[in-house]
């Protein structure tokens, strides 16, 4: 019997809908929220308010792409956390309603676990056991996985995510949020090797990015005292320093947690896997060090409904589905 499911992303600021069959993608519909751009950040109630003008058109486009009709659907899965509580709210409540209206059943997916299973959407896809460097705004954490729904996170950031670092640097460089994009774009010109920031020196295979974000503070600070365009004089080698210097300590936590457990079938995933510094890195190191590299499409490495929908699948294989009185869970752990 095929397996058809609807999926429904809302954790943060972009409303998903995707639709699966039998573990193939077929459709993956992303709304973006112009909105935050003129506050500098993610402002939760125009979040949510925004997926509940999006939800909508969001899943009636992913069906008609897919040619799936809803009656088809074997069931709907929906991001259950970790994320902003109002958005998820939104994506939980539209998916508990459909789900009962069509008389199938929910699913609820960890959205950190979805990072790593986007894997599993296209070829090649990852053998096990592997590592998987998961990178994100909220996140950054090395997860062993053993299977598809075994998995087990060895190494985190105990303070700050190295997404933060990188939009609150591109914040003191006075570019627009989303500033991570932007950095990666301008580091592209910029010679790396110019400006050196802090590497903060953490035990094991945990990271810690606080203090990489206090020393440009106090370096651009500094800098800026001698010559006040200094920041648009240096621009594009800021951008190229400061991508090497988080690019730096995710690599070098991630050859060491390979080292520890010997395995070599290596993966990225998360918004900052779009990161073209970070991707580079990760091909000319697995090159060196034997290691076989899996790298998501760029569609599902920021927040998406495809990722959602492949982990539902086995979830649905797993006979793993939830009771209608769930809730969203805004600290959701792996």
């Amino acid at each position: 019997m095929s397996v058809t499911i609807l999926a429904i992303e809302s954790s943060c600021d972009d409303t998903s809908a995707a639709v699966c069959k039998d573990g193939v993608v077929l459709s993956n519909v992303v709304a973006n929220q112009e909105v935050h751009k003129e506050w500098g950040g993610v402002v939760p109630e125009l979040a949510s308010r925004a997926h509940e003008s999006n939800i909508v058109p969001v899943v009636d486009t992913a069906l008609k792409r897919a040619g799936v009709d809803k009656k088809e659907l074997s069931a709907v899965a929906f991001t259950l956390g970790p994320g902003l509580m109002g958005s998820l709210l939104v994506g939980t409540s539209f998916g508990k309603s459909m789900a009962q209206g069509l008389s199938i059943p929910i699913i609820t997916v960890n959205h950190m676990k979805a990072h790593v299973l986007a894997h599993f959407i296209d070829e090649p896809k990852p053998k096990f056991p592997f590592l998987c460097l998961t990178v994100s705004g909220g996140h950054t954490q090395i997860v062993l996985i053993k299977d598809h729904l075994d998995m087990q996170v060895i190494g985190a950031t105990i303070d700050d995510a190295a997404g933060e670092a990188f939009d609150k640097a591109a914040k003191m460089l006075g570019l627009p949020y989303p500033g991570g994009p932007l950095v990666d774009k301008l580091a592209r010109e910029g010679d790396p090797s110019i400006f050196e920031f802090a590497r903060p020196r953490v035990q094991g295979i945990n990271f810690s990015f606080s203090g990489v974000k206090t020393s440009i503070l106090y370096k651009l600070r500094d800098w800026q005292e001698d010559e006040p365009d200094f920041i648009k004089n240096n621009l594009n080698d800021l951008c190229a320093g400061i991508q090497k210097t988080i690019v730096d300590i995710l690599i070098g936590k991630l050859k060491k947690a390979a080292k520890q457990t010997g395995i070599k079938e290596i993966a990225i995933a998360g918004g900052v896997s779009a990161n073209s510094g970070l991707r580079k890195r990760l091909e000319e190191v697995g090159i060196k060090e034997r290691w076989n590299t899996y790298i998501p499409q760029f569609q599902y490495c920021t927040d998406n409904a495809g990722m959602i929908a492949i982990t539902a699948y086995y979830q649905y294989l797993a006979g793993d589905f939830a009771q209608m009185d769930v809730v969203p869970n805004p600290r959701m752990k792996v």
